[in-house]
């Protein structure tokens, strides 16, 4: 167990601190802007909770080629691997399309919220400004998917890194204004962050030139044009991966645009949450990360003994860390929220908030590092439908029952946000526990089927 918690101790942790240098890009906007006005924090939680949903629910599509591109190296098939990256650039173009329509015309969206003039204006701004970065964020998701399949996440790590050491001074400029520049408020920090997506994806794609690592793949050796079979394989699995990724983020973003109806103040508290939240989410994405890339490059080199155990141990550290997180959320959080936030008002709004947090995380790292690992088995589909069920029929729909009181039944203490987010965190419970069972049936299949080649290879 010792020699495969370290191992994947080995992976996770550049992705972990790259996962919380992205991270710290929300932590660094939601500071910032809380100090220009409350009104623009309230404008970045409805904005930035809309874009997530989008980037992350297209990205989730790309993040197909890492358990494609793990196996493939597992299995020592490297010129395979260059045209599956040639193809994953046509997805993305083809995504581009999709996701800036979206985010340059988002009224649709924010009338679901009934939002004020004023907030409904910072908004639209804002996710403007970021609709002009979306092609950036999906090139440079492509080569973070290669260099985690690999197992090099530090060549990802360090321009992560490189990109936080940029973000204040950018933030500080754009959004308080100076040097010629007028104070944008809200809309700065989506401009800091576009600009240093581009440069993200541009030395991204140098890289991939350069690296020796990356030469036996043949990325850019020669012009492709779609090719449907490797496009089809793709989609078969990164669909319902972004699904996945798409139902878990707009489980938030819905509770973003229903919470927006008790007010700025309820909405800025929940904003602090959920950077909470997201920040702790970080560790067992990491570790899912690391696990799927191993079990990945097991399962591709036919070991599926060792797949199966590099999963059981990866869960097992993400659901234990998270626990310690929990812990320290829960004895520490009225300093935390006091970093977010000198208001008084919204401080009281994210104490109790906070304290869901510390119970929501220990289910939240049991179902996304399951899902990692079957990810690596290349299964997506029925996770997809556990995530339906759980946080859009569990969370999302409890959470409409609990905090608007529909019935009339629920305690006082459950109405207004706080009755999303204990539905939320039912939720994450239910998706968790189904994974983990899904896992362990696919896992015994593939120990089945292995079995059942040696003895056929014998006869």
């Amino acid at each position: 167990m010792f020699t495969d918690v370290r191992k994947i101790a080995g992976l996770a942790w550049p992705v972990l601190i790259g996962q919380l240098a992205i991270i710290a890009f929300g932590v660094i906007d939601t500071a910032m802007v809380g100090r220009y006005s409350a009104v623009d924090l309230a404008a970045l939680g409805l904005g930035s909770s809309i874009y997530i949903s989008v980037y992350i629910g297209l990205t989730g599509i790309l993040t197909a080629l890492q358990p494609i591109t793990a196996q493939l190296y597992g299995a020592r098939r490297y010129r395979e691997i260059g045209e599956e990256v040639r193809q994953s650039l046509w997805l993305a173009l083809a995504l581009t399309v999709i996701g800036f329509l979206i985010l340059f015309f988002p009224g649709h969206l924010l009338q679901l919220a009934r939002v004020p003039d004023a907030l409904h204006e910072r908004t639209v701004s804002y996710l403007r400004i970021l609709a002009f970065g979306l092609p950036a964020g999906l090139t440079f998701r492509i080569y973070s998917s290669i260099a985690n399949a690999v197992g090099k996440p530090r060549l990802v790590m360090f321009l992560q890194v490189g990109a936080l050491l940029l973000k204040m001074p950018l933030n500080t400029w754009f959004i308080f204004g100076g040097f010629g520049v007028p104070a944008l408020g809200g809309p700065g920090c989506a401009l800091a962050s576009t600009l240093i997506n581009w440069g993200l994806a541009v030395v991204g794609m140098l890289l991939l030139t350069r690296i020796d690592l990356f030469k036996p793949f043949a990325i850019f050796e020669h012009f492709c044009w779609p090719v449907w079979r490797r496009q089809a394989a793709q989609l078969r699995l990164g669909i319902p991966m972004g699904l996945s990724y798409l139902i878990e983020v707009t489980s938030y973003t819905f509770m973003a645009l229903f919470i927006s109806r008790f007010g700025t103040t309820s909405l800025a508290g929940h904003q602090i949450a959920g950077n909470i939240g997201a920040v702790l989410y970080m560790t067992p994405l990491s570790i899912g990360i690391a696990s799927s890339t191993l079990v990945a490059q097991a399962l591709g080199a036919h070991r599926p003994e060792a797949a199966r155990t590099l999963s059981r141990h990866g869960i097992m550290m993400a659901v234990a860390i998270a626990c310690c997180y929990g812990a320290i959320v829960l004895v520490l959080r009225p300093l935390i929220i006091e970093g977010y936030t000198p208001d008084a008002q919204v401080a009281a709004a994210a104490l109790p908030l906070a304290l869901i947090v510390a119970c929501y995380h220990v289910f939240d790292a049991l179902q996304i590092t399951t899902a990692f690992v079957l990810r690596a088995y290349k299964v997506a589909v029925v996770p997809t439908v556990i995530y339906a069920i759980a946080l859009w029929g569990v969370g999302l729909g409890g959470g409409y029952v609990l905090g608007f009181n529909v019935t009339g039944l629920t305690p006082a203490w459950l109405v207004g946000a706080r009755g999303f987010w204990v539905a939320n965190t039912v939720s994450l419970a239910f998706a968790g526990i189904g994974l983990l069972m899904y896992w362990r049936g696919i896992s015994r299949r593939y120990l089945h089927a292995d079995a059942a080649l040696q003895v056929d290879s014998a006869v």
